[in-house]
C-alpha cells in the first residue's frame, strides 16, 4: 500500500512541470489557430477540469464574453455565455484580478454565476494578465475538487492564456485562402474567391447574401447546414461538418466548414468565421459517414414502421447497388414483412407469394433454417453466388445475399435482407454500412412499432367516442368525416354529433376541445354525451347548450371546448342556430347561392359560468346543404380563419350535393391541416309526408278526462278517422288520468297521425316514469291503467321532457 501511495504522489509531483513542458509548446506556435483551444485542453489534462473557458472583455466594455472553450458542453456546467464584467460573479472577480475557488455550497449561495445544473461541481476562476484581461473559468466534477497540483496547472494554463492570441481578423480586413465572414444579424457573407470556385459562382457575380450559397447546397444536408449559420443554433467554440453542393454536371461535390462564433459584444452583432475546403478527395462511396448520419436523421423523425423500411431502403439500395431489399419484423416465431424494394410480388421467390396474405407476406422463421441461425448469432452473415441456401433464401440473392440482424436492447426487433442478382463480393467498406445501420434500424423499428400500437389505440380511442354511423333521417341525408391531426398521434377533441329528436327534429351538433391529449378526447366524449342527453330530454337549443356550459364549468378542467348547434325542423324547414365560440354553419341553397350563417354566438364553453347562448332562426329550402366543421379546415398559418371560411364558401358552392360522401371528401382533401378536423353536412330534402298533429292543454277541472275524450274524437273524425277508435280513447283516459292523480302542474295531450299510425302522447311536469306492475291483486283500486293501454296499444313507452316526462302509446287505425 505504502508503495502505491508512493507512485501517487509521485505522479503529482510531476505532474506540474509536465503541463509546464506542454504548454511552452504550445507558446512556441502563437499563431496556430486553435492554440487556444489547446490551452485549455491543458486544464483537462493536467488539472482535472471537466470544463474549462476563456472570458475576454468585449469591444463595448461591459460584458466578458465566453471566447473559447473545452471539454463538455457548457450546458451541462451551467455557465452563462457572458457575465457584466462590474457585476459579483467568479468571472467578474477574476477579471479585477481576484481568484476565485467555490465549491458546491458556495455556488449555490451565489445563484448569479451559473445556472444551477443537477450534479455538484468545483468552480475555479482565474485572472489572465494580458493587456484585454480576462477570466479563466473551469469546472471540476471530482468529489474533492481542486487540489494543490490541479491549482498550480491552473496558474499555468492561465498564464499561458495570456500570450497575445493570433489577431482575428476584422470586418474589412482581408480574408486567408478558403475564408468567410459572416454577419448573424444581416447574413451579409464575404468569402475569399476560391470558395465562390468551389461552388461553382463568378466573384463578379456574387450578391454577398448566404442565401446565395445555400441554394446550392444539396437538400438533403440543408438542415445540418442551417444549424451552424443561424444564430439561435450557436453556442461558442469551434464547428466542423461536411456537406455537398451541386455541380453543373457529375455528382455533387464534398465540401467542409470549419467555423466559430465570436460574440460581437454588447449592441453588436455576433459573427460566424471559418474556413471552407474541398473534401471530395476525403469521401468514400460506401463508408459514408454523412450516409449514416442522414439515416439516423431519416429514422429519428419515422413514425411508422413503413418509414423506417423506406429510410433503410434508400439509404443502402444505391450505394450498395442490390436488386432486393427487404425489410421484416420479428413477431414471436413469425417474419412479417414491412418493406419489399422492389414491390411487386414476380419479384420475389415463389415460397413468399406462396405466403402473402395481404399486402406483405409474412412466415414462421423455422421455415428458414439459415435466417434463424443468422438471427441467432445476431450479427451480419453474407453468403456468396451459388451458396447451398434453401429456395426462399437463395432467389432473393442468387448472386449474393445478406442477412443483416436488427438488434434493439437485449431482442431481436427484425431482419433486413439484400440481394443481388449478377454474382457479388461484398467488400469491408459494405459491411461496415450495413453494420452501422443495423442498430440504428433496430431501434428505430422498436420504437416505430410502439407508435404504430399507439396510433391504433388512437385511432380506436377515436372511433369509440365518435358516433359509429349516422341515423336515418326523415328528410334528409347526413354525411360526416373526421380527420385525426398530421402532426402527431395524439387524441383530438374534434367531435360531431347527429341527434334525432322528437317531432321529426334532429340536432346537429359539432364542437372542438381545446388541446391534442387523452384530456381532450376524454372531455371530447363527456360533451358530447352531456348534449346528446340535454337535447334528448326535450330542451330548447339555448337551454341544452347552456347546461354543457355549467357542466364543463363545474368538472374545474383547464380546458375549454367551442359547439355549434342546430335544432332542424325536419316538416317545417326551420331551424335554430345556437354557437359557443364556434364557426357558423354554411348553408348552400338549391340555386348554389351560399352564405355563411349570421348566427350571433356566445363565449366558449367551460369559461364563463352564467352567460347567454342565443338562439338565431335559419331558414331552410329543400335542397338546401348545411354544412359545419371545425378550425382545423378551414384555418392555417398563413391565412386567417375569416378568409379560410370564405374559401371554405366557395368550396361548398362548387360541390353537386346530390351525393354528400364525395363532397365531403373533396372538401377534405382540399385543405392543408396539421389540426384534427370535423365535418358534418346535411342535405334537407323535406318530407314527402308530413304528419297531422293536434295538442289540448288539460285543465285541472272535474270534467277533465272527458274533455280529453271529446278532444281526441273530434280531432280523430276531421283526420278521417272514424272507426276503431274505441281503443285509442281508452288510452286516452287512462293516460290523462294517471297524469291528474299522480303529478301537480301541467299537463298537454299532443296527437300526431303519420299514415296509418297515431301516436297519443300525455305530458306532466313529474320526472317519474310510471312502472308497469307484476301482479295485481283482485281487491285492489289501481294500477290497472298501464296494463290497459299495453293491452289494447301496438307500443307505449315515456320520454323524459323538459324536466317532466311524456307517456306514448301508438295505434294502427284506418283513414
Amino acid at each position: 500500500m505504502a508503495n502505491v501511495v508512493g507512485e501517487g504522489a509521485a505522479g503529482r509531483s510531476t505532474r506540474t512541470p509536465r503541463a509546464e513542458g506542454a504548454l511552452s509548446a504550445l507558446a512556441a506556435d502563437p499563431h496556430a489557430t486553435d492554440r487556444l483551444r489547446r490551452i485549455l485542453e491543458q486544464a483537462l489534462v493536467f488539472a482535472g477540469a471537466a470544463f474549462a473557458g476563456f472570458y475576454s472583455l468585449g469591444e463595448d466594455g461591459e460584458l466578458l464574453c465566453l471566447a473559447e472553450t473545452a471539454g463538455v458542453p457548457r450546458t451541462l456546467c451551467g455557465v452563462r455565455d457572458c457575465y457584466s464584467a462590474a457585476g459579483r460573479s467568479p468571472v467578474a472577480e477574476a477579471h479585477r484580478g481576484h481568484t476565485v475557488y467555490l465549491g458546491p455550497r458556495d455556488l449555490a449561495a451565489q445563484s448569479q454565476s451559473r445556472r444551477t445544473p443537477r450534479r455538484e461541481f468545483h468552480l475555479a476562476a482565474l485572472p489572465v494578465r494580458h493587456d484585454g484581461g480576462g477570466c479563466l473559468l473551469a469546472v471540476s466534477e471530482r468529489p474533492g475538487g481542486f487540489d494543490a497540483d490541479d491549482r498550480a496547472c491552473l496558474a499555468l494554463v492561465a498564464d499561458a492564456v495570456a500570450f497575445p492570441a493570433p489577431p482575428v481578423a476584422a470586418e474589412g480586413a482581408d480574408l486567408p485562402p478558403g475564408g468567410f465572414s459572416l454577419a448573424m444579424d444581416t447574413g451579409r457573407l464575404r468569402v475569399h474567391d476560391d470558395v465562390l470556385d468551389l461552388f461553382g459562382i463568378d466573384p463578379d457575380d456574387f450578391d454577398g447574401r448566404v442565401e446565395t450559397l445555400l441554394g446550392l447546397a444539396v437538400p438533403e444536408d440543408l438542415p445540418s447546414l442551417m444549424s451552424v449559420v443561424e444564430a439561435d443554433h450557436m453556442t461558442i467554440g469551434d464547428r466542423e461538418l461536411e456537406f455537398r453542393v451541386l455541380q453543373p454536371a457529375g455528382p455533387p461535390r464534398w465540401l467542409r466548414l470549419r467555423g466559430r462564433l465570436e460574440h460581437g459584444g454588447e449592441g453588436r452583432p455576433a459573427r460566424l468565421v471559418g474556413t471552407v475546403t474541398d473534401a471530395s478527395a476525403l469521401r468514400a462511396d460506401v463508408t459514408d459517414v454523412a450516409r449514416v448520419q442522414r439515416l439516423a436523421a431519416a429514422l429519428s423523425t419515422a413514425v411508422t414502421v413503413r418509414d423506417v423500411g423506406k429510410a433503410v431502403v434508400a439509404a443502402l439500395r444505391r450505394p450498395l447497388r442490390a436488386d432486393r431489399i427487404a425489410l421484416a419484423e420479428l413477431e414471436s416465431d413469425r417474419l412479417v414483412v414491412t418493406v419489399l424494394d422492389p414491390p411487386e410480388q414476380e419479384a420475389w421467390p415463389e415460397v413468399w407469394r406462396s405466403e402473402w396474405r395481404t399486402e406483405w407476406p409474412d412466415a414462421p422463421v423455422r421455415t428458414m433454417p439459415t435466417l434463424a441461425a443468422a438471427l441467432r448469432e445476431g450479427r451480419l452473415a453474407t453468403w456468396p453466388a451459388g451458396s447451398p441456401l434453401e429456395p426462399a433464401l437463395a432467389e432473393v440473392g442468387p448472386g449474393g445475399l445478406a442477412v443483416l440482424p436488427l438488434p434493439a436492447g437485449n431482442r431481436m426487433a427484425g431482419a433486413c435482407l439484400v440481394g443481388w442478382d449478377a454474382p457479388h463480393d461484398i467488400g469491408a467498406d459494405e459491411r461496415t454500412l450495413l453494420t452501422a445501420a443495423a442498430n440504428l434500424a433496430g431501434q428505430a423499428l422498436t420504437r416505430a412499432r410502439a407508435l404504430d400500437a399507439e396510433h391504433e389505440l388512437v385511432g380506436m380511442l377515436q372511433r369509440q367516442l365518435l358516433p359509429r354511423r349516422l341515423p336515418r333521417l326523415p328528410g334528409a341525408v347526413a354525411v360526416a368525416r373526421y380527420l385525426p391531426s398530421t402532426a402527431g398521434l395524439k387524441l383530438g377533441g374534434d367531435w360531431y354529433d347527429v341527434i334525432p329528436l322528437p317531432d321529426n327534429h334532429v340536432a346537429l351538433v359539432i364542437g372542438d376541445v381545446q388541446g391534442h391529449s387523452a384530456g381532450a378526447a376524454t372531455l371530447m366524449g363527456q360533451m358530447r354525451t352531456a348534449l346528446r342527453a340535454y337535447a334528448v330530454e326535450g330542451h330548447p337549443p339555448d337551454v341544452v347548450v347552456s347546461h354543457a356550459n355549467r357542466l364543463l364549468v363545474d368538472l374545474e378542467t383547464d380546458l375549454f371546448a367551442t359547439c355549434c348547434y342546430v335544432d332542424v325542423d325536419m316538416e317545417g324547414g326551420s331551424a335554430w342556430c345556437v354557437r359557443a365560440g364556434h364557426l357558423p354553419p354554411v348553408l348552400r341553397h338549391p340555386d348554389g347561392r351560399t352564405e355563411i350563417a349570421e348566427a350571433e354566438g356566445g363565449p366558449p364553453l367551460g369559461v364563463v359560468r352564467q352567460c347567454d347562448f342565443p338562439m338565431s332562426p335559419l331558414r331552410l329550402q329543400p335542397g338546401t346543404l348545411v354544412a359545419l366543421t371545425t378550425d382545423g379546415l378551414v384555418e392555417s398559418p398563413d391565412s386567417d380563419i375569416d378568409t379560410g371560411m370564405e374559401r371554405f364558401a366557395r368550396q361548398v358552392a362548387a360541390a353537386d350535393p346530390a351525393d354528400l360522401g364525395p363532397v365531403a371528401d373533396a372538401l377534405l382533401g382540399k385543405a392543408l391541416r396539421s389540426d384534427d378536423v370535423a365535418l358534418l353536412l346535411m342535405r334537407y330534402d323535406g318530407m314527402d309526408t308530413r304528419p297531422l298533429r293536434e295538442s289540448w292543454t288539460v285543465w285541472r277541472v272535474p270534467q277533465a278526462v272527458g274533455h280529453a275524450r271529446r278532444f281526441t274524437r273530434r280531432t280523430l273524425r276531421s283526420w278521417g278517422v272514424t272507426e276503431e277508435i274505441d281503443a285509442p280513447l281508452l288510452a286516452v283516459s287512462e293516460l290523462v288520468t294517471n297524469a291528474l292523480v299522480h303529478t301537480d302542474g301541467k299537463v298537454r295531450l299532443d296527437l300526431t297521425l303519420i299514415g296509418d299510425r297515431l301516436r297519443l302522447a300525455v305530458a306532466d311536469a313529474s320526472p317519474r316514469s310510471p312502472v308497469r306492475p307484476t301482479s295485481i291483486g283482485w281487491e285492489a283500486t289501481g294500477g290497472r291503467g298501464i296494463l290497459l293501454v299495453e293491452a289494447v296499444s301496438a307500443a307505449w313507452g315515456t320520454l323524459p321532457v323538459s324536466g317532466g316526462k311524456q307517456v306514448w302509446a301508438e295505434f294502427t287505425v284506418r283513414r
